[in-house]
């Protein structure tokens, strides 16, 4: 049996060798890619130079959109280089920083989606107490912990996976360095710390998912108290879009990654990951900032300052 040490690297290939649907494919990753980058990085800037978008809200919308931009370019980079290049290979220490950072910046993500949860239960349901709870201090330290979740379960999962042993194909049939397709093609058919981190991160995954329904619950009941109707339809309008994008997240991802790898399907385990990558940086900032109209009205005085400089 080879050891670890003696794999040098892989090779991504989650896409059909044909030339032309490499390039079709690396063009529609390529405008995703700057559609995502352009719409997170807009947001980024201006929560950071308008002081009136300095609030607990926009703080942790600042950091999400920040890790969409990380865990977006750290997916379609590689794999638009490699369609581009017609090169399918990735150096082993490569594919393990790729697989560190997804983990890293989806499970960081997951937990700034319920810190935001609660930060709007308590602006809506409690506003009175909102300026109380919501300090500075207590912010920075729910960033924290959200930084730090993804840290842990990334150096969870990147352990556990790597120390198998890889002495078969070097052929990883995704467009990324992902947990299923590292272990269809591990020559161990036993990986009790890559099932305990596995459920682990799956049982982080469900509370969040718990806790924002939680503070969403009661959000909608606050907010079918609202007298107007397009207050309450801007209201369910934003709720629901969030719901149904980490609706999609969890159960694609619990899809590919809670099957037995033998009775993976390397084409529709690419298709969901598209969809739990992809998905929701893409659509995080039309969700929760782009229709936002603090956000609209920081980017027309932009615009204007831009003008008359």
């Amino acid at each position: 049996m080879a050891n670890l040490t003696m794999v040098t690297g892989f090779l991504l290939t989650g896409f059909p060798n044909t030339r032309e649907l490499q390039v079709l494919h690396a063009t529609l990753f390529l405008l995703i890619n700057l559609v995502a980058l352009m719409g997170n990085l807009l947001i980024f800037t201006l929560i950071s130079l308008d002081e009136h978008l300095h609030s607990p809200m926009y703080f942790f919308l600042k950091n999400l959109s920040f890790l969409d931009l990380c865990l977006i370019s750290t997916t379609l980079h590689k794999s638009i280089t490699n369609s581009l290049s017609h090169c399918n290979s990735i150096s082993f220490m490569g594919c393990v920083l790729q697989f560190f950072l997804v983990i890293f910046f989806a499970e960081s993500e997951l937990s700034f989606l319920t810190m935001m949860s609660y930060d709007r239960y308590v602006a809506i349901c409690q506003p009175l107490h909102y300026e109380v709870i919501m300090t500075k201090g207590t912010c920075v330290k729910m960033a924290t912990v959200s930084w730090l979740n993804g840290g842990l379960l990334g150096a969870l999962y990147s352990g556990s996976t790597f120390t198998l042993p890889f002495c078969g194909s070097r052929e990883i049939q995704q467009f990324f360095c992902d947990v299923p397709a590292l272990l269809r093609i591990s020559c161990s058919e036993t990986h009790i710390a890559v099932d305990f981190t596995m459920a682990f991160g799956f049982g982080l995954g469900i509370a969040c998912f718990i806790c924002i329904t939680v503070s969403y619950s009661h959000i909608f009941s606050t907010v079918l108290k609202i007298p107007t109707t397009e207050g309450r339809s801007k209201a369910f309008s934003t709720c629901l879009a969030h719901l149904i994008v980490l609706t999609v997240f969890i159960t694609t991802s619990a899809i590919v990654y809670l099957k037995p790898p033998q009775e993976s399907d390397s084409v529709l385990d690419m298709l969901l990951s598209i969809i739990y990558t992809v998905v929701p940086p893409t659509m995080n900032p039309v969700i929760y900032s782009l229709r936002n109209k603090d956000i609209k009205s920081s980017l027309r005085k932009l615009i204007a300052w831009k003008y008359l400089s």
